[in-house]
């Protein structure tokens, strides 16, 4: 069984499996991230492992367990064993992470006040933040799930996994990031084609600073529309 520990934010992971391979490859998208921690208590494990022993090895495919599971999770192909890595952290986070409160959102910094960026999965909240984080130096705070801290003042936490493009954002991002920030590209998955950009070094860095979240949005996007925007509602917010 292969493994290895990583830091998200203010969390540690312990994520393992019997392919090597794909520890390898869940290594390198982590490489800027501070890894190791072998003398400390992790708060989260992650296991990948195939779904009987014969899938092991013909047609290989993975399902994931960990702390916190749920039973609709259907299996994933080994080829997209990063992103059902990338699933399942996600969920241990949901479900089981209880020093913040979190928000299905993405986050980013501007010295250090915050925005706080909110929607429905395809509306451009993965794309915002990292338009943001590589287009108008902002500092990625995170593009799935946002920690605001409860009680005491209020703050953004970071939490800047991977940014999860999907489809035609990808080539977007490829015009405007460097080569070397990506992950391999994976086709065919239940929401098109995904790769994965690793945030600017400076947010990684930087990822146990905290900013004062002072600005809600919530983008829609629709192909061909005209840009526009309106005044959310006190309810809304």
């Amino acid at each position: 069984m292969s493994s290895f520990r990583v830091r998200i934010g203010p969390v540690i992971f312990n994520l393992r499996s019997p392919y090597r391979g794909l520890i390898a490859e869940t290594r390198s998208l982590y490489r800027d991230y501070p890894q190791g921690f072998a003398g400390e208590v992790y708060d989260f494990a992650v296991e990948a492992r195939p779904t009987s022993a014969l899938r092991r090895f013909i047609k290989p495919s993975l399902t994931f367990g960990g702390d916190f599971t749920l039973d609709e999770i259907v299996p994933v192909e080994r080829r997209l064993g990063l992103l059902g890595f990338e699933m399942a952290i996600n969920l241990q986070m949901a479900l089981g992470y209880l020093r913040h409160a979190v928000i299905h959102a993405a986050s980013a910094a501007r010295d250090e006040e915050a925005v706080l960026i909110t929607g429905e999965s395809g509306s451009g909240k993965s794309t915002l933040s990292a338009l943001l984080s590589y287009s108008a130096g902002w500092r990625h705070l995170g593009d799935e799930l946002a920690l605001l801290s409860v009680g005491g003042p209020l703050e953004l936490h970071p939490y800047p996994r991977p940014i999860g493009l999907k489809n035609e954002s990808i080539a977007e991002m490829e015009g405007r990031a460097p080569a070397d920030r990506f992950g391999p590209l994976l086709t065919e998955t239940v929401k098109g084609d995904v790769r994965h950009l690793l945030p600017p070094k400076p947010a990684l860095d930087a990822m146990q600073t905290p900013a004062q979240p002072r600005l809600i949005i919530s983008p829609h996007f629709q192909p061909n529309a005209e840009p526009g925007f309106r005044r959310m509602t006190e309810s809304e917010c």
